[in-house]
């Protein structure tokens, strides 16, 4: 394998592979309305979703951003759909007995199918496919786990999940490094970059107003809305949605104070050969493992690159520094890599919660929805979505996410200062094999 300073190809970029065929937009010339019936802060998967809603609702509608639209981690991601919900029906069933443990496992299949219908009703074209995920057992304990998982019916659908075990491994994924695992045929994927470009047209299209590079800095309530303070100017709101998931911050302490920050970092390779693609990826499948500190990765949608992803680092790094780190991890599971290099490399911040579950909800007329703990790219869009029918009063109902405890911890603030702990242990517990 090239040494650290010689993995990065000629045409190396420190951007998201996804940016060149959607590049960020510069400074939007729309200018900021004195006033709107809801404005919505983020202009990511959850707040264009929500302005979709709101807009076609005939309700003025101006969506801001501190940075240019699509900026985060909506066109940083692997581009990688699943149902989102981590936690177990057990343990869900354990913390808030079975009705409630089935209705969040129900919302994690209608992100899904929410993505599904957006992208084809709308007719957005984002590379999007039904490929399935495979899941790779990193021990023998693993598999043994995930084939129990997978004989116990599903209590909120059917998955069609099935197992593969490791003398048939190389069917699915042309490595040795997992004992098996189990396929998801449903999940999906999509080009994040395109997915969000087409997604800020239909927001446009249905009415509403986009300004980017508009930070804010003050948000106060008073007695007929919120009164937004911002860098492009003042704007009054009758409602306001927060759509900040990982870059949430002290505009929102109460919020902040529930997310957890982390850094997901990902590479994409320079082209690799057609045979050796073949060989490696002959699925074509979205691929993770069972590790704690786990690595997502795919092959690019003209099945010319691997795009591979994971945590590499506590905090934000120069991308020429995480990316021999994911490079490296990629050899260790296809040693005839070795020679590859890296033609991008970037990083975003995903926003953890303390329960692994995401959250939405309401208070005299500020909604929000976050925590979508590495699963945004259904679920921000399904609960931005939810968010916009209830600013518009089609559906009030916010659903499952919005009846459970969005819990904290005594003196955290938005700085995970337990991170480095956090991680060192989950190493030693991905080692072990436990």
């Amino acid at each position: 394998m090239p040494g650290p300073h010689d993995c990065f190809s000629e045409d190396f970029k420190p951007d998201p592979y996804w940016w060149e065929a959607s590049p960020r937009q510069p400074d939007t010339p729309a200018a900021l309305p004195s006033s709107a019936d809801v404005v919505i802060i983020g202009a990511g998967y959850t707040g264009l979703h929500a302005a979709v809603q709101t807009a076609r609702a005939g309700l003025a509608t101006v969506v801001v951003d501190a940075e240019a639209a699509g900026f985060g981690c909506s066109t940083r991601n692997g581009g990688q759909i699943s149902t989102s919900v981590k936690p177990s029906f057990s343990t869900l069933k354990k913390r808030y007995g079975e009705e409630l443990a089935i209705g969040i496992l129900k919302e994690g299949q209608a992100s899904l199918d929410h993505v599904t219908g957006f992208v084809r009703d709308e007719r957005i074209d984002c590379d999007f496919g039904v490929v399935g995920r495979f899941h790779g057992a990193h021990t023998r304990g693993q598999y043994d786990k995930l084939a129990r998982d997978c004989d116990s019916r599903h209590p909120a659908f059917e998955t069609g999940a099935f197992m593969v075990p490791r003398d048939r491994q190389h069917a699915e994924l042309g490595t040795d490094a997992y004992f098996g695992g189990i396929v998801f045929p449903r999940h999906s994927s999509l080009d994040p970059g395109k997915y969000h470009a087409g997604l800020l047209e239909v927001a446009r299209s249905a009415g509403a107003i986009v300004v980017s590079h508009c930070r804010v800095n003050d948000l106060a309530r008073g007695a007929q809305g919120f009164e937004v303070s911002t860098g492009k100017g003042r704007i009054r709101a009758g409602k306001v949605i927060i759509a900040t998931n990982g870059y949430t911050g002290p505009l929102t302490p109460w919020h902040q104070r529930r997310v957890i920050p982390i850094g997901s970092y990902v590479i994409a390779t320079e082209e690799i050969p057609q045979e050796t693609m073949d060989r490696l990826f002959p699925t074509n499948r979205i691929l993770s493992d069972t590790r704690k500190l786990v690595y997502y990765y795919r092959p690019s949608p003209d099945r010319k690159r691997i795009l591979f992803g994971g945590r590499v680092s506590l905090q934000e790094t120069d991308p020429r520094r995480s990316g021999p780190k994911l490079l490296a991890e990629l050899v260790r599971l296809f040693p005839e890599l070795s020679k590859t290099r890296i033609s991008h490399s970037w990083a975003g911040i995903v926003a953890f919660s303390f329960d692994t579950l995401m959250h939405c909800g309401e208070d005299k007329g500020l909604y929000f929805a976050m925590g979508y703990c590495g699963s945004g790219v259904g679920m921000a869009g399904y609960l931005g979505s939810r968010l916009g029918k209830a600013a518009a009063g089609i559906d009030r109902d916010l659903g499952a996410f919005s009846r459970i405890p969005f819990e904290t911890r005594p003196f955290y603030t938005g700085n995970p200062w337990f991170l480095g702990p956090s991680v060192a242990v989950y190493r030693l517990r991905d080692r072990l094999g436990v």
